[in-house]
This record gives C-alpha cells, sequence and structure tokens, in this order.
C-alpha cells in the first residue's frame, strides 16, 4: 500500500481503537477512517462528533466518535471472534439493541475530596468532575452538582463512592467510605435525602450498608410486579436493554410449561416468563426479595438459594425443565455449563455480559450436543466496549 495512501481503518479493537489495514491500532479513528502519514485523520462515513465535552477524557464512553451502524458491528465483531476463538461458528447474528442516550438508570461514580464527582478517567484513578453527560437518566444527572456540594461538606477521607439507582419511588443513592459520626452530618444527609425527594439514601463505611432516609420501602417493578430492592443488588442498566434481553429470553425458551432461572437476581427473567419457575440465586437477599414478591403476586415462582459455583444443578435436577434460563456474572458459569451439556434440557437461553466466557460456555455446551441457533447483541452501555448478548441453544 503506497504511504500517501494512509492506512484505511477496517474494525474496532476490543477496547475501541481501530484497526487499520496495516494491522497497526490508532485511537480514536472509525471504520471508514484513514490515518494519513503525518497522522492526520480523514474522517470516513462512520465518524460522528462527539457529543459531551469530557470525551475521551471520561471513562464512561470510549466510542462516542462512532455511529450506531459501526458500534453495532463492533458488538458483532466482539461476539464473533469470542466464539471463533472457541471454535464456535454458524450462529445467527440477529440486529443489535443499542439502549438511547441518556438511558442509564444506574451509574457507579468516584467523588475526590476536591469535589470533584463523576466516571474515573479512562486508564485512570483520577476524577473527571462531571459537567455533562449524554449516557446517565436525567434524574440521576441532575444529583450530580447537588451531590458534590454535599461531599464537599463532609470530606470523605481519600474517594468516596457514589452508586445512584433509579428505582420506582426515584433515586436510591447509597455512599461508600463516608462516614457520618456527627449530628450535623447526618442532618446534612437527611435535609439532602428531603430536598431531593430521594427514595432511599444509606451509607457504607466498609461495614454494610446502613439506611438513613427511606419514607417508604423501595421497589422496583420487574415482570409488572414491585420487588424489594436490596443495597446494592443488580439491576439491568437501562429499561430499553431490559426489554430486550427479556423479550429475546422469551423466544428463545418459548412457552415453557416449567423453566429454571438460574443466577436469578431479583427475578428479571423469572417474573416475566410463563409457567412454573424455579429461580435460583446465590445472594441471600436478592432470593429472599424475589420470594416475598413472587409469594405477594401468586405467582408460580420458587425460589432456591444456591451457590451454583459450588453446587450447580446436576443432570437429574435439570431433567424436569423444558428450559432453562442462564444469566451468570461476567465470570460466565463454567461449572453449570458442563451439567447443562450432560442434561436433556431441549432450550437454552444463556444471558452473557462477556462475550468470552460467554463463548467459553458455549464450547462446552456444543460439545455436549448443544446447537447456538442464534445470537441478540444488546448495549446498555452505550458509547463503551461493554457487550451484552442473549444466546439461544436447542438439542
Amino acid at each position: 500500500m503506497p504511504v500517501n495512501d494512509g492506512d484505511l481503518i477496517v474494525a474496532l479493537a476490543a477496547r475501541g481503537d481501530g484497526v487499520g489495514e496495516s494491522g497497526r491500532y490508532h485511537p480514536l479513528t472509525a471504520p471508514g477512517d484513514r490515518v494519513l502519514a503525518d497522522g492526520l485523520v480523514e474522517a470516513g462515513p462512520h465518524r460522528q462528533v462527539p457529543l459531551c465535552r469530557h470525551f475521551p477524557e471520561c471513562g464512561g464512553c470510549q466510542l462516542q466518535h462512532v455511529d450506531d451502524p459501526a458500534y453495532a458491528g463492533f458488538m458483532r465483531d466482539r461476539i464473533v471472534s469470542a466464539l471463533a476463538a472457541q471454535g464456535v461458528v454458524g450462529a445467527d447474528i440477529l440486529p443489535a439493541h443499542i439502549s438511547p442516550p441518556n438511558s442509564r438508570r444506574r451509574a457507579a461514580l468516584r467523588a475526590e475530596r476536591s469535589g470533584a464527582l463523576g466516571f474515573n478517567a479512562e486508564a485512570s484513578h483520577r476524577v473527571v468532575d462531571m459537567r455533562e453527560c449524554h449516557i446517565l437518566r436525567p434524574e440521576l444527572f441532575a444529583l450530580v452538582a447537588p451531590l458534590a456540594g454535599l461531599l464537599r461538606r463532609l470530606r470523605p477521607a481519600g474517594q468516596a463512592g457514589v452508586r445512584l439507582t433509579l428505582a420506582d419511588q426515584g433515586v436510591d443513592l447509597l455512599l461508600e467510605k463516608v462516614v457520618a459520626e456527627s449530628l450535623t452530618a447526618v442532618e446534612a444527609l437527611t435535609d439532602f435525602a428531603r430536598e431531593h425527594r430521594l427514595a432511599r439514601l444509606a451509607l457504607d463505611d466498609g461495614y454494610g450498608a446502613r439506611t438513613l432516609w427511606e419514607p417508604e420501602p423501595v421497589t422496583v417493578t420487574l415482570g409488572a410486579i414491585p420487588v424489594a430492592l436490596p443495597h446494592g443488588a443488580f439491576l439491568q442498566a437501562t429499561a430499553e436493554g431490559e426489554a430486550a434481553l427479556v423479550d429475546s429470553v422469551r423466544l428463545a425458551v418459548s412457552e415453557a410449561r416449567i423453566a429454571a432461572d438460574l443466577f436469578a437476581g431479583l427475578g428479571t427473567f423469572a417474573l416475566a416468563l410463563t409457567g412454573r419457575i424455579l429461580a435460583v440465586e446465590g445472594d441471600r437477599d436478592a432470593a429472599l426479595a424475589l420470594k416475598a414478591a413472587a409469594g405477594r403476586a401468586r405467582r408460580p415462582v420458587f425460589v432456591d438459594h444456591r451457590d451454583l459455583y459450588r453446587r450447580p444443578l446436576d443432570p437429574a435436577e435439570l431433567e424436569r425443565f423444558e428450559a432453562v434460563v442462564i444469566d451468570p456474572p461476567r465470570a460466565g458459569a463454567k461449572e453449570q455449563a458442563v451439567m447443562l451439556a450432560r442434561s436433556a434440557v431441549k432450550r437454552l437461553a444463556y444471558v452473557s455480559c462477556n462475550p468470552s466466557t460467554f463463548a467459553r460456555d458455549a464450547a462446552v455446551l456444543a460439545a455436549g450436543g448443544y446447537r447456538l441457533d442464534w445470537i441478540r447483541p444488546v448495549g446498555q452501555f452505550r458509547w463503551s466496549t461493554h457487550v451484552e448478548l442473549v444466546g439461544a441453544f436447542s438439542r
């Protein structure tokens, strides 16, 4: 290739850098861009102007400079390459869901004693002082500036954690490494909660969350059923992404009369499915919240508090289920995948937030006789390199 032609960007690597025809990586480039010999970039058809003043310094987004078709292609390529590395090929890749801007309903921010509050800078522990954000729900972003002022008054030792979740009743706020030992500090916190109509305010000084403010029990609605929200419980990042995952799971398991939901959490899938459901969850608080919600709603969801890493369901326990839903953490579910591969379960919906561990487990399932029919990529963490998916298996 002549030097004057530059290096045409043909793909995006796993961390978001552009990959040129030469094989070189070029930060902050988009497919179709051309990197010239002097380092200048000729914009291609998939480059867009970033919306946020903090990009690319802020670590909340890595791909704000690429358009949605290129972003969807990035998600597809991540999944296909992970599967190919494990020898799993031939699955149909459905169109990707990408959650819209300003749709994130939960976020983990950091706060410095200086008053800076936001996401960490890319590949750094330094906090980017957030002045705008195009991924958070407006209800969450509206608290950023007031929270920064509150934390300047409280002066936590070192960096503090700020966890925001949009619940049914409003914003649930958990402050980490923040200590309120004086009456003045407690009053400042409760006054803040009252003024900003928080659903709940809690502190975690390293010994577990302690609630300071909760006018009424905090819930999240899953499958049209309110479920109590324990401190730090997992919730899908966007309502739109959750709906895409649920729709895909329903499609994968069809109308199973009896199914198991493994790593069930608060019941995102268990409460959305028809038929009789066994929900298995290792976190005690989440399992109790799901059990109580299903009981109040008189839903046929039976909850088992069980560590699936140490004690996965074995083939004998799985034999009564027509379908299984599995939604493990980023580490995947290697132990449970081995048991599923040995089972006679006909349909399986695997929800993953890590294409690499999904591909590893998919290879185990394929060796056990499963066919990977299709995959739907889901981008809840818009403009980030975080890729989620639902894979449908059958035998």
